[in-house]
């Protein structure tokens, strides 16, 4: 390996650039404004013009206030009574209660859409990423589903905050703006005529933004990838001593993140300075040319105050709009993001309209002249044909990388074959729906996967809404009643993350009581023993021993002592198979079932000539 390479931007990062590459360049983003509110927008109708109403109500109180100081600087220089005084005052203070209760209700309802739009794009994401089939996922890194949800908050960003408090922030500037105008109109004037440059400084700021915003979520799916797999490969980290060289590897990633970030916050905030110089250059003309127009009796002074008071107001929500550009922009390649992934087909799931597999039969399968390769220029199955028959054990033996795991991926549906066929009693599975063809199946693996929960809630499982009386059957029937109830909790125990607050022989006979409840025809079984020492080997093989029984039963296996009883044997290898038959059979035979057996067992096989 070269120097460095360990250290070299992870794969998964890749897949990310790919889609903000496509994010930049191919949807116009009033494309994408206009998919978001139909999408999302369009069930907040009602909502949205409440928020407005309320937006126009607090844009129009704020012009009343501008208006009111001209009366209320007149009224003391012309040394009124306090009565009159007072009465303005109460005036003043009526229209900012009114003008506050509206910020309050805009802002309430805004942020009520933007939760609202956040909940329901974040359950279209999951419920469309999980109908998606293992190419799909073994093609992508877990950070990058992470990082596609920080794409959510963007659709409500733009669809409920973003666009809507523009239009409140448009609608108080015009009122300011009205305020100015009836004032003076050629003062009005004068002030304004610093805008266009300000709206071209801004447009150069914007085309820039793109880019950095791709940049920051790419280093942000790094960051997340380096965590994750620190975190589920601590064992590895911890004993191979690799706390430095991860922490070196989260270094670069936190450091492409904040010179992102710096690089964002530069290019954001350069709208600031822009609006403080042309406001700068505003006021000085209003104060000369207000200042002469006032020297020559053509304006008073409360006049000119009610003026400077409604355009300085009028300054923050000009400096917002001024961001706006540049916040949408930014928003806009988040959301593109997501709609790459949301647009992408679904394999699986309720998108299918396949017509349901019946395993009534007992569970017969068939490979009818199947190959298959993962790569298409790497086959794993050449044209195999294999049986296994209903209600009776068949096991798969034989090398590394002979394609035993595929055999069981393809049963699964995981994966279809490029030609050929597998059947279930009778029924070709790939013109059945995947989710009927899973429903008759059920599966244990090496590397057991426990979820965060409970030991009750990962046994249910297998059947969603089993009765404590099932789960507890099931337990009992996985040799796992025993050592559950010895926990405080019972089956209230958490498991922790990956299950790892348990032992291996723990995990895998819950793993096995939660195939004994889902009560398939079909079980499937992966090295499901290979991990554990002898004491927990027995009791798990106690276990699985009981859930097979009756069934069709599919079992890869290394130690060749765990399927001598089975009813067939197949050794399977450069994914042909090899041979096949019973234990005695094909150690009688003197083929390469013989030989993996002496070699396991040390002993000298008597080959059958070739």
């Amino acid at each position: 390996m070269k120097q460095g390479a360990f250290f070299a931007k992870p794969r998964f990062a890749l897949g990310v650039a790919a889609i903000s590459t496509k994010a930049q360049n191919s949807v116009p983003a009033i494309t994408l404004l206009r998919r978001i509110f139909s999408d999302e927008g369009s069930k907040h109708t009602r909502a949205y013009g409440v928020a407005l109403a309320a937006g126009a109500v607090e844009a129009a109180m704020g012009g009343l206030v501008a208006w009111l100081i001209g009366p209320v600087i007149r009224a003391m220089g012309d040394k009124q009574s306090t009565g009159h005084i007072a009465g303005i005052a109460l005036v003043v203070v009526a229209v900012f209660l009114i003008r506050g209760a509206a910020s309050y209700a805009k802002d309430t309802v805004l942020a009520r859409i933007g939760n609202s739009i956040i909940a329901s794009v974040q359950q279209r994401l999951f419920n469309h990423v999980i109908q998606q089939d293992m190419v799909y996922f073994t093609a992508r890194h877990s950070s990058e589903m992470v990082t596609a949800n920080g794409f959510v908050a963007n659709c409500a960003r733009i669809a409920s905050n973003l666009l809507v408090t523009s239009i409140s922030n448009v609608l108080q500037v015009v009122a300011l703006i009205s305020v100015m105008v009836l004032r003076d109109p050629l003062l009005a004037l004068s002030a304004l005529v610093v805008m266009p440059p300000a709206v071209v400084g801004i447009r150069y700021i914007t085309r820039r933004i793109k880019r950095v915003v791709t940049r920051q979520y790419q280093s942000g799916a790094r960051i997340v990838g380096v965590l994750q797999e620190t975190s589920q490969g601590i064992r590895v980290v911890k004993s191979f001593g690799m706390e430095e060289a991860m922490r070196r590897r989260m270094a670069a990633g936190v450091v492409e993140a904040e010179a992102a970030a710096n690089k964002m916050a530069r290019l954001g905030n350069r709208s600031g300075p822009i609006m403080e110089t042309m406001a700068g250059f505003a006021v000085a003309a209003v104060i000369v040319y207000g200042g002469w127009r006032i020297n020559t009796g053509q304006l008073t002074v409360d006049q000119l105050i009610s003026f400077l008071f409604a355009f300085l107001t009028a300054y923050a929500p000009s400096k917002a709009l001024a961001r706006v550009n540049v916040d949408l922009n930014a928003a806009v390649t988040g959301v593109s993001m997501f709609y790459d992934i949301l647009d992408e087909p679904a394999r699986e799931g309720a998108v299918e309209q396949a017509k349901p597999a019946f395993v009534n039969k007992g569970g017969h399968i068939v490979f009818d002249h199947v190959n298959f390769g993962y790569k298409p220029d790497e086959p794993v199955l050449r044209d195999l044909c294999l049986v296994a028959e209903a209600g009776k054990t068949t096991a798969l033996v034989g090398p590394s990388g002979g394609g035993k795991s595929t055999i069981v991926n393809l049963i699964l549906r995981f994966y279809e074959p490029t030609t050929g066929a597998v059947e279930i009693d009778g029924q070709n599975i790939a013109s059945t729906s995947v989710a009927s063809v899973r429903d008759h199946m059920a599966y244990v693996g090496q590397d057991v996967f426990l979820f965060v929960g409970t030991i009750r809630e990962n046994i249910a499982f297998g059947r969603p809404g089993a009765p404590q009386e099932a789960i507890e059957a099931a337990a009992k029937a996985a040799f796992a009643h025993d050592f559950i109830t010895d926990f405080d909790q019972g089956y209230d125990t958490e498991v922790g993350e990956r299950g790892l607050q348990l032992s291996g022989g723990q995990r895998a006979r819950i793993a096995i009581a939660r195939a004994i409840l889902r009560d398939a025809a079909i079980i499937l079984l992966d090295e499901a023993t290979a991990a554990l020492d002898s004491q927990s080997e027995q009791a798990v093989q106690n276990a699985l021993d009981d859930l097979c029984a009756g069934r069709t039963v599919v079992v890869i296996a290394h130690r060749l002592q765990t399927i001598q009883e089975a009813d067939k044997i197949c050794v399977i290898d450069g994914g042909r198979l090899a041979e096949e038959g019973s234990h005695e059979g094909l150690l009688a035979k003197g083929g390469r079932y013989a030989a993996l057996h002496a070699v396991q067992f040390r002993e000298e096989p008597e080959l059958s000539p070739v």
